[in-house]
C-alpha cells in the first residue's frame, strides 16, 4: 500500500469540511479569521474563487493522521483545477504555516498548461510547486535547489531528479496524495513546539486552533492582461488616504518575477507602466471593491487579487497592517464617515500604542545595531553623544549638541542634567527608579538596568554586551520604547499629535468615569499636563525645586543650622523662591486642582558626596572642611529610604513644612487675583500614624490662619495624606478623620510591601518574571493580590470613617491600563501619572467604562 493510500485509509467525518457560501456555518472561533473573511467577501458578491474551509477540530485531528475525504474536497472544484492551501487562525497576528500554491500540478497538467499558457509560464508554476512542496511538506533542505539553472531547458527535469534523489521517492503525481500531504504537513507544523511557543509569545492561548482553506488557483496567466498583486486605500505608516500596494504583470516576464519585492507598485513607477495604465477597468474595479469592503467590513482592508485576461479575482482580504499613528487616523476616519461609532473607534486603539505617538521613535524597518538592552523605562528614542555627568550634559545643551546622559544611577542632583540631555541610560534601576520616574515626567527616553553593559565611569567608557568600547563623545541611540541601546543614528519618525489624536481622546473623555491627573514638579511639566488635558495635578514633588544652584547653597545652610531660628533664617531666603514656583504652577493650572506633596527626601541627599563638593560647601559656609566632612558623615543613614524623611522631617524639623505651607498659601492668594480661585491640596508624605497627621496639621492650620490675617484675604485648602506604608493602609480609618483625601503612593507602598528596593530590583526582576515567581514586575503592573489588598483595605476603612473622602493613587501605576481597571473596581476617584502617560490613561479608562456598558 502506498504512503498516500495509508493516509487516506483513516478519515474523519466531512461535515467539518465546508464549502464557503453565503449560508455556510462558518465562524472565526471554529474556522479562523481568513475563512470567515472569505465568507463575508462571498456575501458581498465579490469575485472570490471557489473555496473550502476546514475547521479547527478537523485540522487538529488531521495532525494525528486522520484525514477528511480528500476526493470529496477535490470534487468541489472543476476537474484539473490547481489548488492552494492557506492557514486560517483565529487571530492573524498568531501567524501560521506558509501557504502552498499550485497543488495538483504534475507532469500531465504541465503538458496541458504548456499548450494553453506557453512552456515558460507552465514550467515556472510547476517548478515553484516542486520547491515549496520539497521544503514545507517533505521537509527537505532548501539549499538542494541552489544549483538549478532556471534558464536551462532541462530545469524541470533537473528539479524532479533532485527531489527524487533527496526524498528517495519520485515527486507525487496524484493530486489527492499532494493535497493530503500538504494538509497534514500544515496541521503538524501548527501543533509543533516551536510554532506553539511563537504564537503564545504573541498572546495566543495554549490550545489555539488552526483552520485551513483550500481555494481554486487563479494563475493570472493568459493572452490578455494578467498578473497579481495587493491593493489598499490607506498608508500603513500614516493612515492617510493613499492607494498603495504592488502589482506584478505577466507582461513583465521572468526578469520582473525574479525581482520579487521590487515588483511594480500601483502608483507611477519608473520601472514600467502602473496597473492603472495597464488595466484601467480592473484598477477601477479593485478600488470599488476595496471601498465596499471598508464600508461593509467596517475597517480598512488590503485586497490580494489576481487579474486573468482582464478579469479581477479576489483571493483574500486582510486587515491593513498599521502603525500606532495609522491606527488612530483609521479609527477616527471610520467613525467620522459613519461606518463605526466613536465608542468603537475608542476601543480599536491600544492605549499603550499612544506612547509611540507622543515621542520620536526609531523608524520601523530601520537598521538596529544593538549594543545593549535594559528596562524600557520611558518611551521614545533619541540620538546623541555620550556624556557621563550632569554638568557635561548642561554644557552640551549650551552648545546645542544632543547628548545622552550615562550614569550608574541618577540622583536628585542629576535632574538638571536630565533636563539638558536628550535621553538617559543607567546601569541600575527599575520601572520606579529615580531615572525612570523623572524620565517619564520629562518625556525623556530612558533605559535603566542595562546590566549587560559595563559602565566604566572613571575611564568615561561604555562597554557593549559584545565587547565594543564607546567613549565620551561617541554617538549612540537610546530606544526607551523597546529598552534597547543602539550604536549610531538610525532613522527616526517624529511624534504625531494631530486632529485625529485630539478627536479620539475627546471621544474617550466622554466615556470614562474616573479622573485623570498628572504628576508634575515644574511649570514645564504642568504645561505638558495641561496640553494633554489632565484634570489637575495629583502629585507635585517639591524637593526637586531645591536643587537649582541658587537654592542648593541656602538649603545646605539650613541643614547645617543648629537652632530653629537659624533654620528659619535660611528658609526665609527660600520662601520667595517657593512662592514664585507655586504661583506659576497655580497660574498654569488655573481652575484645576493642584496637590502639593510637602518635602519628602532625607536631608543628606542635598549634601555633597565628594571632596571637591565638600570643599566648596566649607567655603560657602565659612567652616573648616573637617567640620563639613564630619557633619555630612553624621547625617548618613544605613537605609535612608526608611529613615529621616517625609512626615518624620515635618515632625522633628517643622520649620521646613512651615515655610512650604506659607509659600503655598501666599501663592494661592497671588494666583487667585486674576482668575478662578485656587484651592490647593497639601499632602503629607510617608505617614504611618494618626498622631503624625495631627501634629503637622496643627502647624499648617496655624500658618494658614497667619497668612489670612496678614493678607486680609480668605482662601480654602484641602489637607491630605500620601499613603505609602502598609500600616497607613491598615489604620486608614484613624488617619481619615484628619484628612480631606488619601492618595496612595504605590511606588513606595509596593517597595515596602515586597521588601524590595525599586532601584535594585531590575537586576533580578526579569528572572523572577521568567520563572513565574511574579506574574509581572510589581513596579510596572500593580500587584492586585498583595498591594491591591492593602489598597482595598485602605479605601474601605477610610470611607467607613469619612464617607466623602477623596481616594486616588499617584504612583507610576496610575498610567498602567491594568492598574486603572483595579482602581475603578475599588472606587478610586482619580489616578495620577506622568504627564506623557496621561493620554494613555485617558484612553484606557474610557475603554474600561465602555466594556462595562457593553457587559
Amino acid at each position: 500500500m502506498s504512503r498516500g493510500s495509508t493516509l487516506l485509509s483513516t478519515q474523519i467525518p466531512d461535515q467539518r469540511v465546508t464549502l464557503i457560501s453565503n449560508t455556510a456555518p462558518i465562524s472565526t472561533p471554529t474556522h479562523g479569521g481568513r475563512a470567515k473573511c472569505l465568507q463575508r467577501l462571498v456575501r458581498l458578491n465579490l469575485p472570490v474563487p471557489r473555496t473550502v474551509a476546514l475547521s479547527f477540530d478537523t485540522v487538529h485531528k488531521l495532525a494525528s493522521g486522520a484525514l477528511p475525504d480528500i476526493a470529496k474536497i477535490i470534487r468541489n472544484f472543476a476537474p484539473d483545477t490547481l489548488l492552494c492551501v492557506r492557514p486560517s487562525s483565529e487571530d492573524p497576528d498568531w501567524g501560521g504555516p506558509s501557504a502552498i500554491l499550485n497543488i495538483g500540478m504534475n507532469d500531465a497538467r504541465h503538458l496541458e498548461l504548456c499548450q494553453d499558457l506557453g512552456e515558460e509560464a507552465a514550467t515556472s508554476a510547476y517548478l515553484r510547486f516542486i520547491q515549496a512542496y520539497a521544503v514545507h511538506v517533505a521537509r527537505l533542505d532548501p539549499d538542494m535547489f541552489d544549483d538549478l539553472d532556471e534558464a536551462a531547458p532541462s530545469v524541470l527535469a533537473d528539479a524532479l531528479a533532485t527531489y527524487e534523489q533527496e526524498a528517495e521517492e519520485a515527486f507525487p503525481q496524484d493530486p489527492e496524495r499532494q493535497l493530503s500531504e500538504v494538509l497534514r504537513s500544515m496541521a503538524r507544523a501548527w501543533e509543533g513546539t516551536t510554532a506553539r511557543l511563537l504564537r503564545q509569545a504573541k498572546g495566543a492561548p495554549v490550545d489555539a486552533g488552526l483552520g485551513l482553506v483550500v481555494q481554486a488557483m487563479v494563475l493570472g496567466l493568459g493572452a490578455g492582461e494578467c498578473g497579481s498583486g495587493v491593493l489598499q486605500l490607506v498608508s500603513s505608516e500614516t493612515g492617510l488616504p493613499q492607494i498603495t500596494g504592488r502589482y506584478l504583470s505577466q507582461s513583465q516576464g521572468r526578469e520582473a518575477l525574479e525581482r520579487g519585492a521590487a515588483s511594480l507598485f500601483l502608483e507611477r513607477d519608473p520601472r514600467g507602466p502602473s496597473l492603472e495604465e495597464l488595466a484601467p477597468e480592473a484598477f477601477a474595479e479593485l478600488k470599488a471593491h476595496a471601498a465596499l469592503m471598508r464600508r461593509k467590513l467596517r475597517t480598512e482592508m488590503q485586497i490580494e487579487f489576481t487579474i486573468e485576461n482582464g478579469a479581477v479575482h479576489i483571493l483574500d482580504g486582510v486587515r491593513v497592517r498599521r502603525t500606532p499613528r495609522a491606527a488612530v487616523r483609521i479609527a477616527v476616519s471610520l467613525a467620522e464617515d459613519g461606518i463605526i461609532t466613536p465608542q468603537e473607534a475608542v476601543m480599536r486603539v491600544e492605549p499603550r500604542a499612544l506612547s509611540e505617538l507622543l515621542h520620536r521613535q526609531v523608524a520601523e524597518g530601520a537598521a538596529r545595531d544593538i549594543i545593549g538592552h535594559g528596562v524600557a523605562a520611558s518611551p521614545g528614542a533619541a540620538t546623541g553623544r555620550i556624556v557621563f555627568s550632569a554638568a557635561d550634559a548642561q554644557a552640551s545643551a549650551a552648545r546645542n549638541e544632543p547628548c545622552i546622559l550615562v550614569r550608574r544611577e541618577t540622583t536628585p542632583e542629576d535632574v538638571r542634567g536630565m533636563h539638558a540631555a536628550n535621553a538617559v541610560l543607567t546601569e541600575r534601576g527599575g520601572m520606579t527608579s529615580h531615572a525612570a520616574v523623572i524620565g517619564r515626567g520629562l518625556g525623556l527616553p530612558c533605559v535603566v538596568g542595562a546590566a549587560n553593559m559595563r559602565f566604566q565611569l572613571q575611564r568615561k567608557t561604555l562597554m557593549s554586551s559584545d565587547g565594543r568600547a564607546f567613549r565620551e563623545g561617541d554617538t549612540i541611540t537610546v530606544d526607551g520604547t523597546n529598552g534597547q541601546v543602539l550604536s549610531g543614528s538610525p532613522d527616526m519618525v517624529e511624534a504625531m499629535l494631530d486632529d485625529s489624536f485630539q478627536t479620539l481622546l475627546a471621544w474617550a473623555d466622554a466615556e470614562r468615569d474616573i479622573g485623570i491627573r498628572a504628576n508634575a514638579d515644574t511649570p514645564a511639566d504642568a504645561q505638558t499636563a495641561r496640553n494633554f488635558a489632565a484634570q489637575g495635578i495629583g502629585l507635585c514633588r517639591t524637593e526637586h525645586m531645591f536643587f537649582e544652584a541658587d537654592r542648593l547653597t541656602v538649603m545646605r545652610e539650613m541643614i547645617f543650622a543648629d537652632a530653629a531660628q537659624d533654620r528659619r533664617a535660611a528658609l526665609d531666603l527660600l520662601l520667595p523662591m517657593q512662592r514664585a514656583d507655586f504661583t506659576e504652577l497655580f497660574s498654569i493650572m488655573q481652575g484645576l486642582p493642584v496637590c502639593i506633596r510637602l518635602f519628602d527626601p532625607p536631608l543628606h541627599e542635598f549634601l555633597p558626596t565628594d571632596r571637591a563638593g565638600m570643599r566648596d560647601l566649607a567655603e560657602a559656609l565659612d567652616l573648616p572642611i573637617s567640620d563639613v566632612t564630619r557633619r555630612v558623615e553624621a547625617m548618613g543613614e544605613y537605609n535612608p529610604m526608611l529613615g529621616m524623611r517625609g512626615v518624620r522631617l515635618g515632625v522633628t524639623v517643622p520649620e521646613i513644612y512651615d515655610m512650604q505651607a506659607r509659600a503655598i498659601f501666599e501663592a494661592t492668594i497671588d494666583a487667585s487675583r486674576d482668575g478662578d480661585p485656587v484651592v490647593p491640596e497639601v499632602m503629607i508624605p510617608l505617614v504611618s500614624a494618626k498622631r503624625e497627621v495631627e501634629l503637622v496639621r496643627a502647624r499648617i492650620d496655624a500658618v494658614a490662619a497667619a497668612v489670612r490675617h496678614e493678607r486680609g484675604r480668605d482662601f480654602t485648602y484641602r489637607l491630605g495624606v500620601m499613603v505609602e506604608t502598609p500600616r497607613a493602609c491598615l489604620r486608614a480609618d484613624e488617619i481619615a478623620q484628619h484628612a480631606h483625601f488619601l492618595s496612595f503612593g504605590t511606588n513606595d507602598l509596593t517597595q515596602m510591601t515586597y521588601g524590595l528596593s525599586r532601584d535594585d530590583a531590575g537586576r533580578f526582576m526579569s528572572d523572577y518574571v521568567r520563572l513565574e515567581v511574579f506574574p509581572e514586575d510589581p513596579f510596572h503592573v500593580l500587584d492586585i493580590d498583595g498591594v491591591g489588598e492593602l489598597l482595598r483595605i485602605g479605601v474601605e476603612r477610610g470611607r467607613a470613617r469619612h464617607e466623602g473622602l477623596t481616594m486616588s493613587i499617584c504612583g507610576e501605576h496610575g498610567g498602567n491600563p491594568e492598574s486603572i481597571a483595579f482602581c475603578r473596581s475599588v472606587g478610586f476617584d482619580y489616578v495620577s501619572c506622568s504627564p506623557f502617560r496621561v493620554p494613555v490613561a485617558r484612553l484606557a479608562a474610557a475603554q474600561l467604562a465602555i466594556r462595562d456598558k457593553i457587559g
